[in-house]
Formats: C-alpha cells, sequence, structure tokens
C-alpha cells in the first residue's frame, strides 16, 4: 500500500525542547534570499542588525511528530487528549504513533469499539494526517484484530513523502497469548490509579513481572510480512531515508525474522522508532540509531530521566534526520504558561520547582 504525500506546511509555535542532533553535520540549503525578504536598502547600507540573510527554510526540507503509548496503565488524566490540541500549535506535516492507543485485551467487540470510538474522536481533532501503528493492546487477540482490519485497515503499510520512506511494522503478527485475567487485572489498575495511587504502583510491579513471561518473548513477524518488507525496499532503492515504525524495540530481544528485516536494511540510512516500555531511549546498533519512545498518557514503568510524557519532533535534512524531544509540559499557547498543564503532567507527584 503506497501513496504519494505533497502538502507542505510550517510551524507556527515553538515550544522548549532539548534538541539533540543525531545524524552528523548541521548544515541547511536555504532559498535565495531575494525571493522572500525584501529590506530598505537605501536606510540599511553597510553595518545590518542582523546577523545573515541566508533563511533556514530549504524546500526540501520537512517536520513530523512521534507520539508514544496512550495505553498499557489508562490515560486517565486525559494527557493524550492535551497532547492533541498541542500537536495542532505546532503544526507538524504529520503524525504517527507507535501503538496502544486503546487498553484492549478484551473479546466483547462493542466494548473495543466503543475504546476506538473514543480514541477516534480525539484524533479528528487534530489539523494534520494521524498514522497508525499496531501496538499489543490494539491487537492482543484475533477479535481485536478483525476489529482492527475493519477500522483501520493493514496492520503493516508504508508510505513515501518527500523522498522518504516510512514503514509501519506490526510486531504483534500473529498476536502473542495475553496472561489469565488480563483484562480484569487491567481494570482494576486502572480504578486504583483514581482511587489509590500507592496500590496501583505495588500491583503495576507485581503485574509486570507477570505479563513480562508472556509479552516479554520476541515480538512476532511473520513471513509475510518479512516478505512485504523485502519487496518494499526493492521498489524504493534511492529513497533519501528510510523509518521504520513499530509497537515493540524488537531490538532488544530480536526474533529471527527482526534479525532479518534488519539486514534488508543494511544498504540505506535508516531509523527505527518504537514504543512499548514507556521509557524514552536512545540507542545505536550498525552505527544507526534506534529509538524507544515515552509514553502519552500510559503509566510510568520504571523510575528514571525517560520518565517523560513528550513528542518526537523530526525535521528532515539535506544531511538526515534531526530530532527534538519535546515534554508536552512545555507546550502553551498564546495565553502562556498554564500551571493546569504543569500539573496534569507532573504525573512522578514532584512539588514544582
Amino acid at each position: 500500500m503506497t501513496f504519494q504525500a505533497t502538502k507542505l506546511s510550517a510551524v507556527h509555535a515553538f515550544a522548549l525542547v532539548a534538541a539533540v542532533s543525531l545524524f552528523g553535520g548541521c548544515h541547511q540549503q536555504t532559498v535565495e534570499a531575494t525571493s522572500v525578504f525584501h529590506f530598505d536598502q537605501a536606510a540599511v547600507v553597510d553595518a545590518k542588525p542582523w546577523t545573515s540573510e541566508a533563511f533556514n527554510n530549504d524546500p526540501e526540507n520537512f517536520q513530523f511528530a512521534v507520539i508514544g503509548d496512550r495505553t498499557g496503565g489508562a490515560d486517565h488524566r486525559g494527557i493524550f487528549q492535551m497532547a492533541m490540541a498541542q500537536l495542532n500549535l505546532l503544526q507538524p506535516e504529520f503524525v504517527i504513533n507507535v501503538g496502544d492507543l486503546i487498553e484492549g485485551y478484551s473479546k466483547d467487540p462493542a466494548k473495543l469499539n466503543a475504546e476506538w470510538d473514543e480514541v477516534d474522536g480525539m484524533l479528528s481533532e487534530l489539523e494534520m494526517p494521524f498514522f497508525r501503528t499496531v501496538g499489543n493492546h490494539d491487537m492482543g487477540n484475533e477479535t481485536m484484530k478483525q476489529i482492527w482490519l475493519r477500522r483501520n485497515g493493514p496492520t503493516y503499510y508504508h508510505f513515501v513523502y518527500r523522498n522518504a520512506l516510512f514503514l509501519v511494522l506490526n510486531s504483534e503478527d500473529p498476536p502473542r497469548p495475553a496472561p489469565e485475567n488480563m483484562e480484569e487485572d487491567i481494570e482494576l489498575y486502572n480504578r486504583l490509579q483514581k482511587e489509590d495511587p500507592e496500590k496501583a504502583q505495588a500491583m503495576l510491579e507485581g503485574f509486570m513481572e507477570a505479563v513480562a513471561s508472556f509479552l516479554g518473548k520476541p515480538a512476532n513477524f511473520s513471513d509475510e510480512q518479512v516478505t512485504y518488507v523485502e519487496e518494499t525496499l526493492a521498489k524504493h532503492p534511492e529513497v533519501r531515508w528510510t523509518f521504520v515504525f513499530l509497537h515493540e524495540p524488537a531490538w532488544k530481544n530480536p526474533a529471527e525474522n527482526f534479525l532479518k528485516i534488519e539486514q534488508l536494511m543494511q544498504d540505506r540510512n535508516y531509523t527505527f522508532i518504537a514504543g512499548h516500555l514507556h521509557y524514552y531511549e536512545i540507542e545505536e546498533r550498525f552505527d544507526r540509531d534506534y529509538i524507544t519512545m515515552g509514553p502519552a498518557g500510559a503509566s510510568f514503568h520504571k523510575n528514571g530521566p525517560g520518565n517523560v510524557d513528550h513528542i518526537l519532533w523530526v525535521t528532515m535534512t539535506e544531511d538526515g534526520p534531526r530530532v527534538a524531544q519535546i515534554t508536552l509540559d512545555g507546550i502553551y499557547d498564546r495565553g502562556g504558561r498554564d500551571l493546569s498543564i504543569k500539573e496534569m503532567y507532573d504525573r512522578a507527584g514532584e512539588e514544582e520547582q
């Protein structure tokens, strides 16, 4: 499944960001200043009150945002929904999620469709395209798979945008069996998050050990999906970059078919981006970047600096992607700093600094 997209947009709002240059040099080509920039040359002759006329507006550059897990511990504070409004402020050209949009793990079609209806209502507020990736909470059994296929189409796909290839894979192909009573345990945990956070945290620690014995197995990629990746790469040998999105960071515990996918990538520039662990981390394999997203509303699973509700802001340049991690508690509209937003994202209960 391929489509070409041509819409061009720009960033209209700024946020406090921690920018990370991931792929080498910082040079960017610019458009001739005379085509977009004019000033009174009779008034400004020699010295000028600006540093340069080489504007950072290369038409070959583009920006998109990546957002992490909403569920796996329900987003009871409404963080994901708030993030949709914040993305509209930032105006990326499109958004990609790395999976786990619903809580799932049910075989009740009515319940599952209600969860998807809630998510789709949030996504309808976005002013740009949103690309979904299958997560284990989105496709934890055959019933959930059939609902995904009916509502969202293929479970893995690709598209090309501005000569960059985007491969969106399914790390639940086929779905792995969940622990017994998974649905009931999730419902209890989500209720305790509101009623007794300490009990919820204690339950999470024990729950994660049980889940790890089931979902800690290598992620699944069918032979058909590997063939699809091979054929897609063969059709697009000259793209300037390849981005691979998947829910589980399969490189941490790679199955044979994931290693096959990796080997197919070795003759091109690429970046892997995943979610699932609810903890931001960047690693290198084969001199390429492998990024695990922090959440956007899902529960934190361990302590540390990777505990952050955030988006990844990716700018594709002539030299490769530049990545900025934008924390959601630092994005405000024109009204300025809003302490209610700060409090919403203060999920560790830390005091205001």
